[in-house]
């Protein structure tokens, strides 16, 4: 599981994002530091503007003004807060795939190719410039006569070789700008389709997400619903942070949602300007006003998180949805951090669909589809959840170690296939051990499903990691590592590895190109034995015959 964490100091924002793919997740961060940058500039933008209107503000008509325009300001901020349903109701929830891609053009100028500098004409020796001109003397002196014709044919010469020289000069500048241009337009050339195979790469992973999407696959549906909540629009104060776990069984969707605290929500109802005082009375909403709209307001957050999530989910892959709600607080008892679930709702998408939310009291709505919460939610009492995330997986199993048993003799083709799993098992795990990883065997269920899995800390090339173990005695198709690729997507994996005692079909390796697979056979795995000291032996032909006699 690719995971790439991404925080705002101006808006105080922090959020991990996680997916199977690491070009989904980049573009996602991408897309979601995009947001944050045009919400701190807004936000700077406004408050440039009432520092400038504050700064300008000098007449008590302007500062009266100003009051006015505060006040108006506060009752629009409030009355976001009274709409948080409704707005919902008026966006097409559903991920526009398309706007996900990278659709930019290569915006770095192609170098300009250098113009030819000219050489000018060939000096010819029959050109006039070239010609004596002879007088009468000349003529009757031959003496005279061949001077000027020298002296001509000196000034050609002389002509000429500066000409060559000119010449030279200009086609070495020539050649060395034409290296210089083509050096530039190899790298430049280099650059764009540099870019354009990372655009293609990460558009290519946005169409198998898609793809993954569309077929159902679980790790693809958690992806998704994250991509719907993250693209609905709440205060920049608002802290929008949450955790998703999808029950493909079940078809229950849990999400685990960080609720704006009391102190998130803006509380200032009127500016007055106090003439005879030359100062400025903020006026505050009433504690028990501002409690009756803070829990209505936790409310229509959760209805709206279940009715965008339910509107975006275009396979039907939910059936139910179970919304917890927690806040993030202060203990004012010891000044500790505290997170609580102070509210937690389950509602089937069959009877949440038919409501109107547009006319619906959400208090009431919740407490009719039997969602559990204080009568106060804003004393923060915390419940249990109707269910809890739980990312425990419950198919690992314990395990005993089988390398120190081995020696030349064993044949690992013969060897109990229980036996078997628990030494890739233990193979993998002392190689994921030097970097902090951790590897899990699961139930034995021979269904050619998980055998192990892998959990890789590193932040580049780790994640989750499917290992299945195959003792075979005969050429492994294509189809297990078919089931082994499905096995990779159903799992939210970022890798899978197949280890057989046999070698792969040309098939085999040909399906395994380009995706996250790795294939290990017989000679591999004996190496790998030998790297951590142990020793065995692979013989196909004698486990044939001895799986024979026992069957």
């Amino acid at each position: 599981m690719y995971r790439i964490e991404i925080k705002h100091e101006g808006l105080n924002k922090y959020r991990e994002i996680k997916g199977k793919d690491f070009h989904v997740v980049q573009q996602k961060a991408v897309m979601q530091e995009l947001d944050w940058k045009e919400k701190w500039r807004k936000k700077q933008e406004i408050e440039a503007k009432r520092a400038e209107r504050e700064k300008v503000a000098l007449e008590k008509e302007e500062k009266k003004s100003l009051a006015i325009q505060l006040t108006v300001e506060s009752a629009e901020q409030l009355e976001v807060i009274d709409s948080t349903l409704t707005y919902t109701l008026k966006v097409d929830d559903k991920i526009n795939w398309e706007d996900l891609k990278d659709i930019s053009e290569y915006d770095v100028m192609e170098p300009i190719k250098p113009h030819v500098i000219e050489v000018s004409k060939e000096p010819r020796e029959s050109h006039l410039l070239y010609q004596p001109k002879f007088n009468i003397l000349d003529k009757m002196f031959s003496s005279l006569k061949e001077k000027k014709i020298e002296k001509m044919k000196e000034l050609f010469q002389s002509d000429y070789k500066k000409w060559e020289d000119e010449k030279k000069e200009i086609e070495l500048k020539n050649k060395e700008r034409m290296e210089k241009y083509e050096e530039l337009m190899h790298g430049w050339e280099k650059e764009r389709k540099e870019f354009l195979t990372q655009q293609k790469e990460k558009n290519d992973a946005i169409d198998l997400e898609k793809e993954m999407y569309f077929k159902k696959v679980p790790a693809t549906i958690v992806d998704y619903c994250d991509m719907v909540l993250s693209n609905s629009v709440y205060p920049d104060t608002f802290p929008q942070e949450f955790d998703i776990e999808f029950n493909n069984e079940t078809k229950i969707l849990i999400v685990d949602y960080v609720l704006p605290t009391p102190n998130d929500v803006p509380n200032l109802k009127e500016v007055k300007y106090i003439q005879s005082r030359d100062e400025f009375k903020e006026m505050y909403l009433s504690q028990a006003v501002f409690n009756k709209m803070y829990d209505k307001l936790l409310y229509q957050i959760t209805l709206r998180s279940i009715h965008e999530l339910y509107e975006a989910d275009e396979v039907d892959a939910i059936e139910s949805i179970v919304f917890n709600g927690w806040v993030n607080s202060i203990d004012k008892a010891t000044g500790k951090d505290i997170s609580a679930c102070i509210l937690s709702v389950q509602a089937m998408k069959s009877e949440f669909m038919e409501f109107d939310l547009s006319k619906v009291d959400p208090k009431m709505c919740f407490k009719n589809l039997k969602g559990v919460g204080s009568s106060k939610l804003s004393s923060l009492s915390p419940i249990a959840p109707i269910i809890k995330l739980d990312r425990n997986d419950p198919r690992f199993v314990s395990v005993y170690d089988i390398a120190d048993t081995l020696d030349d003799t064993e044949n690992l083709a013969a060897m109990d296939w229980q036996d078997f799993e628990h030494l890739i098992r233990e193979l993998f795990e002392k190689e994921f051990n030097q970097s902090g990883g951790e590897v899990k065997i699961t139930r034995a269920s021979r269904d050619g499903g998980v055998d192990a899995v892998a959990f890789d800390p590193d932040p580049i090339r780790g994640g989750k990691i499917v290992i299945q173990a195959k003792r075979y005695t005969n050429v492994v198709g294509v189809s297990a590592v078919r089931d082994l690729y499905g096995t990779v997507l159903n799992e939210g994996a970022t890798k899978g590895i197949l280890v057989s005692t046999a070698d792969y079909g040309p098939d085999a390796y040909e399906f395994s190109k380009g995706k996250p697979l790795t294939l290990l056979n017989g000679n591999n795995l004996l190496h790998l034995l030998q790297k951590h000291g142990h020793r065995a032996k692979i013989d196909l032909k004698e486990a044939k015959q001895i799986l024979s006699d026992k069957a």
